[in-house]
């Protein structure tokens, strides 16, 4: 569907719209990004661009203080004084919108305007929460690609996600969950954990997804791992109950080979010791027992940081049309 044809259909009430960007390398993009999203939406609803700066090495900071500085009265950026990571971001983004509906986006441009204009229509006229977004093709890297496939199985798994639910970055989510999920302090969010924990009242639709026009992909296995590690200890405890399945059954095989043992040497008393044997059961005890204290451990570092007030994140800089001066925190 083409752009013209999604605006003519746009909702054209008094809803506020705010639209939370965390920015990171993006320099290259971000300023046509908020100059198209403005150009399509502006006239439609009483829109709000919340940019974040997520410490980027780049010059995104002097372009996001440039668009502000244009555009005042819908641009709102928020710097950050050290990286967090895109969740962490995100939630600093929330915490500053207040609008009726909050699409959350990248700075890429691989979400199209007109695709933003489809999601805005789709989320306002129906009774939702959440609207999510999927993609016929993504435009990503194999890599990429195999790590969302992959984070998409551990989610239905750990997060109890609908499996025909991808949840994608790209997405909408009205005032009240948004208000709910700001509720959450600790150091570790996880949006969709956190949208999944809230409600039910989750709708998709399906957008176009384009390959990324300037800059590389933040994307990488450490980054995965982390998020895979917010999944696990921040909402849920299934690896807990694992470990302890995994310690049960392999108590269980240790006493039965145990028993095979007695017996066999009952049997034969010339039967020789497996010294082999007995190196191979002690290394199998180890490595399960270290594994369960690493994930106890983890657990416990979480708490610990909680426990001492580790911060979100840490905004810098504010740039609001509220007060237009800079203001230090």
């Amino acid at each position: 569907m083409s752009s013209s044809s999604e605006i003519e259909k746009a909702k054209t009430d008094n809803t506020k719209v705010s639209i939370v960007i965390p920015v990171y390398n993006g320099e290259q993009s971000i300023g046509r990004l908020v100059e198209k999203l403005i150009e399509a939406l502006a006239g439609l609803y009483n829109l709000e661009i919340v940019l974040v700066n997520d410490n980027s090495p780049d010059n995104s900071e002097a372009v996001c203080e440039g668009l502000f500085k244009k555009y005042p009265h819908i641009v709102r950026f928020f710097s950050l004084a050290k990286n967090v990571g895109e969740h962490n971001a995100v939630m600093a983004g929330l915490n500053q919108t207040t609008g009726d509906y909050m699409v959350i986006m990248d700075d890429d441009f691989q979400n199209p305007i007109s695709e933003v204009v489809k999601l805005l229509n789709h989320a306002t006229r129906n009774d939702c929460d959440v609207t999510y977004t999927y993609y016929k093709k993504k435009q990503h890297s194999f890599f990429r690609n195999l790590g969302s496939r992959l984070n998409d199985k551990v989610a239905n798994v750990m997060l109890k996600k609908p499996k025909d639910l991808y949840l994608s970055s790209f997405k909408v989510l009205n005032r009240f969950i948004v208000d709910e999920i700001i509720k959450y302090e600790l150091p570790y969010p996880y949006i969709d954990g956190l949208i999944l924990r809230t409600t039910d009242k989750i709708t998709k639709i399906e957008v176009e997804h384009q390959k990324r026009e300037a800059g590389r992909s933040g994307y990488t296995l450490t980054k995965l791992f982390r998020l895979w590690l917010n999944m696990f200890t921040s909402f849920s405890i299934l690896p807990l109950r694992v470990s302890v399945i995994i310690g049960m059954v392999i108590a269980l095989l240790g006493a039965i080979f145990g028993v095979s043992i007695i017996i066999e040497k009952l049997s034969d008393p010339d039967i020789p010791v497996g010294y082999a044997s007995t190196i191979v059961v002690v290394l199998i005890f180890a490595g399960i027992q270290l594994a369960s204290l690493g994930v106890i451990g983890e657990y416990v570092g979480r708490i610990f940081l909680s426990l001492n007030k580790k911060p979100q994140y840490t905004i810098r800089k504010r740039f609001a049309k509220e007060n237009k001066k800079n203001e230090e925190d």
